[in-house]
């Protein structure tokens, strides 16, 4: 079929400009100052985190910024373990500030936004940077985004986000599949055009928050706590939004255990695509779908040429991304998750029409 050979030799093309993107932005490296002297506030909205919260507060801990210029903000958000209790224990020998925020279940549409709202209204920093409690970090985390935001003079930086390496099948899928989000993501600021992020590896200014309305506009959107507000910040400064590209700031996550979390959780992402309010972005959702579809379409028409073109620079691509986070061994797995992943696609684009889904043990919309 004519019109998806037409689309795959676009997408080809948009994928040798990512390649090429990415290599001349891996290639910039940021100046570094000697001063460590900007006050920060790390915000962590949690639920349930007893399991995890520690480790990260230990990576906190391990930080090679100065204790007295960072706070660290916990927004307990209903947690109905543990959690609560091991943040106190903790709090009282951590280094640097430690604040825990409880917040009770007001039925709020949006939580996460409702946490970290709330934890900037007692925070003192001039950066806010959010991660999540399951998060793993180096210890130059918090140095390397204060030295970008200082060189670049940014608004909002975006850091890159994993998954811990385990050796399955399973796990290397969500690898691959969170690299291609990241790298296109990346490569879209450094082109001046941000679409993506991920807030569990964002920063972004006291000020230009407070400027945009924080996110006044999709408090009624249980998602979106991170690339909505990316998008307010580059509507107004385009050039101001800046992608980390640095190894020593890359946070590591788990992956989803199961296809039912997975589920969840993609279909929580999937659900704000339609209420991007900047067509460009939802334009680039709509072709990515489409090619996806085509994808499907020449697998059960044997159309070789179609998939040449679909896999050829995205595996190029996906393998320098993958390379960037630390995950070289699952280059060889590229090839078995672009045959799967159109199928992945065209579902969560088709069942993210509909309303509802389950995080955190909550019932959203």
């Amino acid at each position: 079929m004519l019109f998806f050979l037409i689309i795959n030799i676009l997408y080809a093309l948009f994928n040798l400009v990512l390649v090429f993107t990415w290599l001349k932005m891996s290639r910039e490296k940021i100046s570094n100052t000697s001063e460590r002297n900007t006050k920060l506030t790390v915000i962590i909205p949690v639920r349930n985190e007893e399991a995890n919260i520690v480790k990260l507060l230990e990576d906190l801990d391990n930080q090679n910024y100065p204790f007295d210029y960072f706070e660290v903000i916990i927004a307990n958000d209903g947690s109905t373990d543990n959690t609560e209790n091991v943040i106190l224990e903790f709090q009282e020998k951590a280094k640097y500030t430690l604040k825990l925020l409880n917040i009770f279940d007001d039925k709020s549409a949006s939580p996460k936004k409702r946490a970290i709202q709330k934890s900037i209204e007692i925070s003192s920093g001039e950066l806010i940077i959010t991660t999540d409690g399951d998060c793993r970090v180096s210890g130059n985390w918090l140095v390397s985004i204060e030295q970008i935001f200082k060189t670049t003079n940014a608004k909002l930086v975006s850091s890159p986000v994993s998954f811990i390496n385990e050796e399955s099948f399973w796990n290397s899928a969500q690898i691959i599949e969170f690299a291609s989000l990241i790298g296109s993501g990346a490569c879209a600021m450094y082109l001046k055009k941000p679409n993506m992020c991920n807030g569990a590896n964002i920063a972004y200014t006291r000020e230009v928050f407070e400027e945009v309305g924080g996110f006044s506009g999709n408090e009624h959107l249980a998602s979106g706590d991170d690339e909505f507000l990316m998008h307010k910040i580059a509507q107004k400064y385009p050039d101001k939004v800046v992608f980390n590209a640095d190894k020593q700031v890359i946070v590591l996550t788990n992956a989803q255990p199961d296809w039912q979390h997975f589920y969840q959780q993609r279909r929580r992402w999937a659900s704000k695509w339609k209420y991007y309010k900047n067509w460009k972005v939802s334009a680039l959702a709509i072709f990515i779908f489409i090619v996806n579809l085509g994808v499907i379409w020449s697998l059960f028409t044997l159309n070789y040429t179609n998939l040449l073109l679909k896999f050829s620079f995205e595996f190029v691509f996906l393998s320098l991304v993958i390379s960037f986070l630390g995950h070289r061994d699952k280059i060889k797995y590229i090839p078995i998750v672009q045959i799967f992943y159109p199928f992945y696609v065209v579902f969560f684009g088709l069942i993210a029409q509909g309303k509802g889904y389950t995080w955190k043990g909550r019932k959203l919309s």
